[in-house]
């Protein structure tokens, strides 16, 4: 079984059905992964620049970004690569209205058991609790 990458692009065109037939193509791609006829590998970056996307230019709302990434994430025969910590960054990003990458970042966190951080973001950072900010 042949592997292969999947770039952001075909998840916006799948999500929002902008372009119907790229839509397809790419439905049909997820189900042939699904039935074990393709390895699809992408990462928690493509994922950031996905909700980055729908966020930015399509105008979508927390909740709905965070339902789309949920629904990639399940996707059989799809590996995010640290696909775990992505999952994560969705329930801080839905649950402390901050962006995906703060979002991410507090995911990375969590794991290692860090809860200091030095960063300049008042806005966003500051929202999630388990997060001790600081400026240098």
């Amino acid at each position: 079984m042949k592997s292969y990458f999947v770039d952001t692009n075909l998840f916006i065109r799948y999500l929002t059905n902008d372009d119907p037939i790229k839509a397809d193509r790419v439905e049909k791609l997820l189900n042939n992964a699904a039935a074990s006829k393709v390895r699809l590998v992408t990462t928690e970056l493509v994922m950031a620049e996905m909700g980055w996307v729908l966020e930015s230019f399509y105008g979508l709302k927390h909740v709905e970004i965070g339902q789309m990434v949920k629904a990639i994430l399940a996707t059989p025969g799809l590996e995010v690569l640290n696909g775990a910590l992505v999952e994560k960054a969705v329930e801080y990003y839905l649950s402390h209205n901050v962006d995906f990458i703060d979002g991410y970042i507090a995911a990375v966190m969590n794991k290692l058991k860090m809860s200091n951080i030095y960063s300049y973001d008042k806005k966003h950072l500051t929202r999630i609790k388990s997060i001790n900010r600081k400026e240098p």
